[in-house]
């Protein structure tokens, strides 16, 4: 007896799926086999570095002190409730530190940074460009993939840190230069209440394995983008989906083994 077309097309879907881990996981270890030659050649990674870190430095600091003035504000409003508007400070940063910080400079970065590597190594796959490298004996995935792979795991982390210092910043300028909350007790209790090892240890992990899934979801995809105009859009949809719902999904699950001790 045949099956409905409905469980033929999810099983399609399921297999698919698992086809394209296998592919993306031999992606990441052909990707880390061949990354000494671009640690030989760090300019390599430097460049990549100024155009996913460096380049990304506006909208992670405006977001963060955004966010960081709007946790204060909220913040404010909640501990007013209960006469505790002196631990505004350690609400923010735990916050930021713990959970915003990473989290959101992740999505900003998959938006921005990890966008543009899916469409430019899509535009050089469509234009031919990988196909005249292994022509000339040059490997791509070592001269195109690993330093932008690197220089996306090495920014995220900062990128991260930077947010979360613009959002205790902007936190600062709600709740005590607009509000009025005593700067001793902001940042008083903001020092005692923040761990560095369960807290920045832990946001600074977070911000790591970000960037590592960021990055390769971004290179798989415009690697393995197909060479029209058509495959290179979706191709990028696809990372800033994928890399949206990973980190999601990996904020959870690190989240319940850090801090519950699942």
């Amino acid at each position: 007896m045949p099956l409905p077309r409905g469980v033929r097309a999810i099983g399609h879907q399921v297999i698919e799926a698992v086809w394209r881990i296998g592919i993306a996981s031999r992606f990441l270890v052909l990707t880390l086999l061949h990354s000494g030659l671009s640690w030989r050649r760090f300019q390599l990674i430097v460049k990549e570095l100024f155009s996913s870190g460096v380049m990304s430095l506006v909208i992670i600091s405006v977001a963060g002190t955004f966010v960081g003035m709007v946790l204060g504000l909220q913040g404010y409003e909640t501990l007013k409730r209960y006469g505790s508007e002196s631990a505004l400070g350690s609400l923010v940063a735990l916050s930021l530190v713990r959970e915003l910080g990473p989290v959101l400079a992740a999505l900003l970065f998959a938006s921005r940074a990890g966008s543009a590597m899916t469409a430019e190594i899509g535009l050089m796959k469509a234009t031919e460009q990988i196909a005249a490298m292994e022509m000339m004996a040059v490997n791509p995935v070592a001269r195109v993939v690993a330093p932008r792979f690197w220089a996306g795991v090495i920014s995220m982390p900062l990128l991260a840190a930077i947010f979360s210092a613009m959002g205790v910043f902007g936190g600062y300028l709600v709740g005590v230069v607009l509000i009025g909350v005593d700067e001793g007790s902001f940042w008083s209790q903001m020092q005692s209440a923040v761990d560095v090892r369960e807290d920045i240890v832990n946001g600074i992990i977070k911000s790591v394995v970000f960037g590592i899934v960021v990055t390769l979801i971004a290179l798989f995809e415009g690697f393995d983008a197909p060479p029209t105009a058509e495959g290179v859009s979706g191709a990028t949809t696809r990372t800033v989906v994928e890399s949206s719902l990973a980190i999601l999904m990996l904020d959870f699950l690190l989240t319940a083994f850090m801090f519950r001790g699942v």
